[in-house]
């Protein structure tokens, strides 16, 4: 029985749904596709016309079609079955209102049936292919063709997936190549034989019923009229053994061949064919991608009568479906970059390359030091307490210094009724120890044998109570940041142990043993407790644990690995930190033999050898050894620098790629606009339908004046918001005041898409009505009534809600009529500004200069210098980050005194990102991302000062107003923005919502106002709010790519941007929103700072400090570090604070946080107060 669809060619079994296959392919059934997607007739124009057909004049020219792809003697066809696709729609085409004159698809399907086999003719006409994809899912997926196997039963597996041979790609190219390519000799024809028996037994076609007015015509002739013979030539063989067609039951049977052309490494046919595809057209254009799939060609035709021998049994009995996928062809994506794929004869595997050991799927640098980032969960029992504490996603980090085997763990924010009890448990994390433990000669550690995807299942039984402890760990392999990652969860009881004693663990040895797929362990351990009143106490515990992991069935090297191996383990330490609630382990691992014997001596076998840390030991005679740097790092192996491929070979990620250095390493990434092909190298152009309106991508006006309205597909369209006229694209304000919608005793003040009415003086009302009043005052002398009260008394009730200025009180100026003075004046503080009628500033205006007392630095007074903090000279310098340090460059004017750049502050084992710096007290802040941690140390020498250190995962940005003493900073995991004090406390959440990237962040003093870039790939933009979190806007979000540096000019009011993904440098007035470009074609910028008429910015590519002249638009110099690594966030030490004032200097009267906004400020509660706290804005 035959079944067909519109979407589908035919099939030997009952078509099920069209979503049980479509996008979702191989199915579970048998069929044959032509063309395979989500098409449509129901437009009336698109037909399929069907039938089975025996006559002599068709069965002439399907035996002909056959005699040219494969020559026979004497087996000719007994019937043939004929489907055709005329004229077919993509699904959803007509409704999107394409036009009706658009042309559709047509194609056809010729199966003919001999005795011995069935042969498949697929044609496709060079003018019947004129769509590529349909949607399916929402998704855009590039038409199929190919042969499907289904479900298949065998007495040895059951029932399995079949096999499916696929004749495209996921490329559109594939398909346009059906019309221009051939394995007959004919362009647009193909011919495969579909096995040693037909698939078809019986031929029965089944609803829709064909209709009956089908055009008598030859759908094969037609199609075949438009190649003329004249265009075909001659096929040509590579092979060199060429004999005359000869007429034996030897002939070889042709299958379709599912693999692919690989340019590094060839495979061996099993058919072993020796030729090339067949070119018909020399002239015309070389579809030569590398993952085109490449049909079996023909035999050729009867006139040029060369043919190619086939080594091949006789009484081979091949079937289309009888191919086995598990081969490199199909599966070299799931191998490690650092490894390389071998086919063997059950199979194949992957294996690492020279230089990195692993388990061919995950593969390391030898020597290069090793991290694992995970979450630790569990619901646990301590001591005899009937309650659990229960914990969720607490994170554990872990570092290995892999040529020494010297592993440390840390998981943060254990409870402290917990923490004590963990200590005993050093092999918690310790297994990252027996992971990349330091291998003595002919053994191995873990990540050698079974990479870095396994499973782990420890029991733990601690005596003398019996208590016992399950643990479960899921090793997920290497991200992208070249980090093992982990999940643990614990369940059962722990002897309890009092807060304040130490764990003292007595060195052991756990022997392993290997079976297939599996390693077990079990080791008894003593530890000794001292409590804080100095008691001694030992207890022990059995330890048991199953490794289970899936290895290479074919891969010989595995068998070669010791049936038991002993992990050693010694200089163990474990601590409780309670101030940071953090558990730590740490511990030596050394993987060896069983057995006693005399210990290794070599350096490179006990770790004293004195290597860099990203380098390898290579163990020579006797004591002898030498010390090479690991790939991706050079050096004399003493010390070893990261090597940046993305700047020494620019072009290592291929066109439309943007590459990123990592430490040993380095990342592909696609353009804006680009995505990863099927081989997950390649970047080609992202053809799916996009939504603009939510990518943030259309052309629209902004979003303060215009909507955006998706429209399916990737169309959309624009239109103004009440108040605003224009197309959409522009869109410009409405003057309502023109229109005579206030009442005539009112003034009508035009605002950005509205308006407001106000009754003048001596009237009263809400604008649109207004009537005459004696006695009411207008808002600006109720304002000045106020203000002149709120002066004359500073204790009482109210205070505690008002602000209390710090110099004198401002008191607005009113005219005759009681309406505001255009100009306002604050003679203490000897500023102006502008001022609307509602008495609002106007931004931008402000002039006059500040008064001595303003901002007052208080004296400083704090510890002595210590080493890894040192005190600077006066002036300004720059300030920025790399790697574990700060560094500074004085500046003269505007130039780098390159020669006095010196290292500010060391912290060792730490990723520095951002740096801020607090003008008053002359204090350096910064981010790092491996505690994570905020911290802060004084510019004169002292004490690192930790300000935050839990509820943190990846701070990015920081910054503070040095007038209201808060500290700003994003979090790009959590994807939040927060305030507190400058101490750390009086924690607030801004923002959590709209935010994927949240990176830089800077602040705006005397307005009031926080800006931040957020880096999202798939909409990055940069926004505004007032402090206090209110009038939340988006400043830019087009032509924009990755923003990772952002500052402010308060001078200038200037917020620029270093970006790089445009790899330019812009800045704009937030106010008037005037933007200008002020550098492009830079490499990948990172921090950015402005001072004066320059803007500095540090580069990650270029490894250095730049500074570029805002004015001429010219880069004016650049500073090298001696380290060369890569350089993050940038910030200036000012001599002098910048001239600010804002009501909550002096913290505005609130009980808590003072959060400074435009014309004003917000008391703000903490997210976890204490006691009695208001909110409220004034």
């Amino acid at each position: 029985k035959v079944f067909y669809r519109i979407d589908i060619t035919c099939s030997s079994g009952e078509i099920r749904s069209e979503q049980d296959y479509l996008g979702k392919m191989p199915a579970g059934f048998q069929m044959m596709a032509a063309l395979l997607g989500d098409l449509d007739n129901s437009d009336g124009r698109g037909k399929v016309f069907f039938r089975q057909d025996s006559s002599p004049a068709v069965l002439s020219r399907v035996s002909q079609r056959i005699r040219q792809a494969f020559p026979r003697d004497d087996e000719e066809p007994s019937n043939a079955l004929i489907v055709t696709w005329e004229n077919m729609a993509a699904k959803g085409s007509t409704e999107r209102g394409d036009r009706l004159d658009t042309k559709g698809n047509t194609f056809q399907l010729v199966v003919a049936f001999m005795k011995s086999s069935s042969v498949a003719i697929l044609l496709y006409p060079r003018d019947g292919i004129h769509f590529f994809s349909t949607t399916v899912g929402g998704d855009s997926k590039v038409l199929e063709a190919g042969f499907n196997e289904g479900l298949v039963t065998s007495w040895w597996w059951g029932t399995k997936q079949g096999t499916y041979y696929q004749t495209t790609t996921d490329e559109e190219i594939s398909i346009r190549t059906l019309t221009e390519k051939t394995n007959s000799g004919r362009r647009g024809v193909w011919v495969y034989e579909i096995g040693a028996s037909p698939i078809f037994l019986e031929t029965h076609t089944v609803t829709p019923e064909p209709e009956t007015d089908e055009p008598e015509y030859e759908i094969l002739n037609e199609f075949e009229s438009e190649y003329s013979e004249s265009e075909t030539v001659t096929p040509t063989y590579t092979t060199t053994e060429m004999v005359q067609p000869r007429s034996t039951d030897a002939e070889a049977r042709y299958r379709p061949d599912p693999r692919y052309s690989d340019p590094e490494q060839r495979y061996t046919d099993p058919i072993k064919s020796r030729f090339s595809p067949v070119e018909p057209d020399p002239a015309g254009p070389r579809y030569t991608s590398p993952e085109q799939v490449r049909p079996i060609p023909p035999h050729p035709r009867p006139q040029h009568p060369q043919i190619v021998v086939v080594d091949e049994d006789e009484d081979l009995d091949i079937n289309v479906f009888a191919y086995n996928l598990e081969t490199c062809a199909h599966n070299r994506h799931k191998c490690s970059q650092f490894a390389d794929c071998r086919d063997y004869s059950n199979g194949y595997c992957c294996h690492c390359r020279p230089g990195f050991y692993g388990n061919g799927k995950d593969c390391v640098a030898e020597g290069k030091p090793q991290r694992m980032n995970g979450k630790v969960s569990g619901r646990v029992f301590i001591g005899n307490s009937p309650l659990p504490v229960e914990f969720s996603n607490n994170d554990l980090h872990s570092y290995v210094v892999a040529n020494d085997g010297r592993a440390y763990v840390a998981i943060s924010n254990i409870p402290h009724s917990l923490g004590p009890s963990l200590q005993p448990l050093s092999s918690l994390g310790g297994v990252i120890g027996w992971a990349f433990a330091l291998e003595q000669p002919g053994f191995h550690n873990g990540f050698s044998l079974v990479g870095g995807v396994f499973s782990r299942q420890a029991d733990v039984v601690f005596y003398p109570g019996n208590e016992r402890l399950s643990i479960r760990q899921q090793f997920k392999g290497i991200d992208e940041h070249d980090h093992l990652v982990v999940s643990t969860e614990l369940e059962g009881r722990l002897p309890a142990i009092p807060l304040g004693s130490s764990v003292q663990i007595n060195p052991y040895k756990e022997i392993y043993q290997y079976d297939q797929n599996l390693i077990t362990s079990s080791s008894n351990r003593d530890y000794t407790i001292t409590s804080p009143t100095g008691d001694l106490q030992t207890q022990s515990y059995q330890w048991r644990q199953t490794i289970s992991f899936q290895s290479c069935p074919q891969d010989d090297a595995s068998r070669t690995v010791p049936p038991t191996q002993q992990l050693s383990v010694d200089q163990i330490f474990v601590m409780f930190d309670t101030d940071n609630r953090l558990i730590r382990y740490a511990m030596s691992n050394k993987i060896g033999s069983v057995h006693t014997s005399v210990p290794e001596q070599n350096p490179c076998f006990t770790g004293r050898h004195g290597c860099d840390i990203n380098a390898v030991c290579r163990p020579g005679e006797g004591l002898q050894f030498s010390c090479e740097c690991t790939a991706g790092f050079a050096g004399d192996g003493r010390y070893c620098q990261d090597v940046d491929e993305c700047r020494e070979t620019p072009q290592v990620c291929g066109p439309n790629a943007i590459c990123g250095n990592q430490p040993g390493t380095f990342r592909c990434e696609c353009s804006a606009g680009f995505v990863f092909a099927s081989d997950g190298r390649t970047c080609i152009e992202d053809s799916r339908p996009v939504d603009h309106c939510q990518r943030g991508t259309h052309t629209c006006d902004v979003s303060e004046r215009a909507l955006c309205r998706y429209t399916g597909g990737s169309s959309f369209d624009c239109s103004c918001l009440p108040g605003f006229e224009g197309d959409g694209r522009t869109c410009r304000d409405v003057d309502e005041c023109h229109q005579d919608r206030c009442h005539r005793d009112a003034i009508c003040t035009n605002t950005q898409g509205s308006y407001t009415c106000q009754c003048r003086p001596g009237f009263h009302g809400d604008g649109f009505q207004c009537s005459p009043t004696e006695h009411e005052k207008t808002p600006c002398e109720r304002e000045r009534e106020h203000a002149q009260t709120a002066s004359s008394s500073s204790t009482g009730f109210f205070s505690f809600f008002r602000p209390r200025p710090a110099v004198s009180q401002y008191v607005p100026q009113c005219d005759e009529h009681g309406a505001y003075e255009p100009t306002q004046c604050h003679t203490s503080i000897g500023q102006c500004w502008c001022v609307d009628a509602n008495g609002q500033e106007i931004p931008n205006t402000r002039t006059g200069s500040r008064p001595p007392g303003v901002v007052t630095p208080p004296p400083l007074i704090g510890p002595t210098p210590r080493p890894d903090v040192r005190p600077i000279a006066g002036g300004t310098h720059l300030l920025f980050a790399q790697s574990g340090r700060i560094e500074h460059i004085p500046l003269d004017g505007y130039d780098m005194k390159k020669d006095e750049s010196k290292p500010l502050l060391h912290v060792p084992d730490r990723v520095v990102i951002a740096v801020a710096y607090d003008c008053v007290d002359k204090m350096v802040y910064w981010t790092d991302i491996t505690g994570p941690a905020i911290s802060k140390a004084s510019l004169d020498g002292g004490d690192v000062v930790p300000v935050i250190t839990t509820d943190l995962q990846s701070p990015e940005g920081i910054a503070i107003d040095h007038v209201a003493r808060l500290l700003f900073w994003t979090d790009s995991m959590r994807d939040t923005i927060e305030v507190s004090k400058l101490d750390g406390s009086q924690r607030r959440v801004l923002f959590d919502n709209d935010l994927v990237n949240p990176r830089p962040i800077v602040t705006n003093p005397a307005y009031g106002r926080l800006y931040w870039a957020d880096w999202n790939r798939d909409g990055p933009k940069i926004e505004m709010s007032n402090m206090d979190g209110t009038e939340r806007v988006v400043l830019v979000k087009d032509d924009l790519g990755l923003p990772n540096g952002l500052t402010f000019d308060p001078d200038n009011q200037q917020l620029c941007w270093a970006d790089a993904g445009t790899r330019k440098v812009e800045c704009m007035d937030p106010h008037r929103r005037i933007r200008i470009k002020i550098a492009e074609g830079i490499q990948y910028p990172f921090g950015l700072v402005s001072f004066g008429k320059n803007l500095y910015y540090t580069d990650w590519r270029r490894e250095a400090v730049i500074s570029v002249d805002r004015y001429t638009q010219k880069e004016t110099d650049q500073f090298q570090p001696q380290k060369r690594s890569r350089l993050y966030g940038i910030a200036t030490t000012p001599t002098q604070c910048p001239q600010a004032y804002n009501y909550c200097s002096n913290n505005g009267g609130c009980s808590h946080l003072c959060l400074p906004r435009l014309g004003g400020f917000t008391c703000r509660c903490p997210d976890n107060v204490d006691g009695r706290c208001v909110d409220g804005n004034l």
